[in-house]
């Protein structure tokens, strides 16, 4: 009678070791989700009718600029170009309604291409739509891309509209802004069953002068965060300040380093802090992260460069961590790049690895960056393309002076 207990014991033992067994045993592996992704800047993009006021406005001020312009071989612009500068603003806003209402608008060049003989009609901007429609739609189609980073865009419904048939696939998001120019996403709803969550940050919308409450605000940043495969991931939308981009000099523009006395480089300088805070918090929520965008400096010249961490800032002080700012929020950062790059986290430049034939505008200001642990999961080898933009040979406005820049990620 006492032999069959142990004997019972036994097996349960180890009934009970084989179920432990399976239970750690690692269950069946998703397999990899591979999607595109596509920062693409629309070059003052609104709506037909954010058009046809623009150039109500804009034929009743005989198509001024409200920007003075240099002169070939002028350092800066002259006393007069300054003054019809002026009055061109001024002229602009009583006609608008008030700065606000002028604020919300093109100005008045902005659709003004190389040698126009003629202002912009209603149609020409209809064949820019038509552009940049046919150019997200093989954004999608051809190479798989499934969420979008829109730069220089009106609205959320320009963005829809520019999805046209793809509309109803996808999410839509912008970053509310003071100007005429935000920064949007549109995401493939079935990537993130369970929804998205996009996020504004007001940090990188500083002023272009911090003395002056009523100066006009950069666009802000948008966060997109999505649940996908059972793992989150964040993109990160950016469009930083322009005119202060490049650290090789060319026989157009001069290098220039971030603690510039250049006015735009000022004002580029206090966008490092909150963009590292931006970059610091999303990191903390998910370790794969996205950043993409207009950042308007050649953050692959500033990698290429050998940088020692005591040259990335002008005190010498160790570029981990936010920098600290004075009261107008300027730091010590002397390069982007090496100062986002830290050390304290790990990033990776997607180089740049293919352009397709036709492609034009600017070159090195749009990017994507990928966090360490998401650049570590890539295939090799790691790299991004430029798509060039739809147009037709006689379009007076062009699509756009941005190809879009895209790259397949495996999550």
């Amino acid at each position: 009678m006492f032999k069959t207990k142990p004997t019972r014991l036994v097996l349960l033992a180890a009934l009970l070791a084989s179920a432990a067994a399976h239970a750690a045993e690692p269950g069946p592996q998703s397999p990899p989700v591979q999607f595109g992704v596509a920062s693409f800047n629309l070059a003052w993009a609104g709506s037909q009718q954010d058009f046809d006021r623009h150039a109500a406005v804009c034929k009743a001020v005989s198509w001024c600029d409200t920007r003075p312009r240099r002169q070939p071989g002028q350092a800066a612009p002259s006393e007069e170009a300054i003054r019809a500068a002026r009055q061109c603003v001024a002229d602009t806003e009583r006609l608008a309604g008030g700065p606000a209402q002028a604020a919300m608008m093109a100005p008045c060049n902005a659709y003004q291409g190389r040698g126009a003989s003629a202002p912009p009609t209603s149609g020409d901007y209809a064949a820019k739509l038509a552009g940049l429609q046919a150019t997200v739609g093989q954004l999608i189609e051809k190479q798989g891309v499934r969420v979008l980073a829109f730069q220089e865009v009106r609205s959320a419904e320009v963005v829809k509209q520019l999805l046209g048939r793809h509309a109803e696939r996808f999410g839509v998001c912008d970053a509310p802004h003071e100007g005429f120019q935000t920064v949007a996403f549109a995401w493939d709803r079935s990537l993130a069953p369970d929804g998205a969550r996009c996020s504004v940050d007001t940090g990188l919308a500083v002023q272009d002068n911090p003395g002056d409450p009523d100066a006009r605000k950069l666009r802000p940043g948008l966060a997109l965060e999505l649940e996908s495969a059972g793992r989150r991931i964040s993109f990160l939308n950016v469009h930083l300040k322009s005119s202060c981009a490049n650290i090789v000099p060319t026989p157009i523009y001069q290098a220039r380093l971030l603690d510039d006395p250049a006015g735009a480089c000022k004002v580029l300088n206090r966008q490092v802090a909150p963009l590292e805070r931006w970059i610091d918090s999303v990191a903390k929520r998910s370790p794969d992260f996205v950043l993409l965008g207009d950042f308007n400096r050649r953050l692959d010249e500033e990698a290429a460069a050998a940088i020692r961490p005591a040259q990335v800032r002008a005190d010498g002080s160790d570029p981990a961590g936010v920098p600290k700012q004075d009261a107008d929020g300027r730091v010590a950062t002397r390069y982007l790049w090496q100062e986002l790059n830290d050390g304290a986290r790990s990033l990776q430049l997607v180089p740049l690895t293919g352009v397709d034939q036709g492609c034009r505008g600017f070159t090195g200001l749009d990017h994507i960056v990928l966090s360490g642990p998401l650049a570590a999961r890539q295939p090799a080898p790691l790299g991004s393309r430029k798509t060039a933009v739809v147009q037709a040979p006689d379009q007076r406005i062009e699509t756009s002076d941005h190809c879009p820049r895209s790259l397949t990620l495996t999550f």
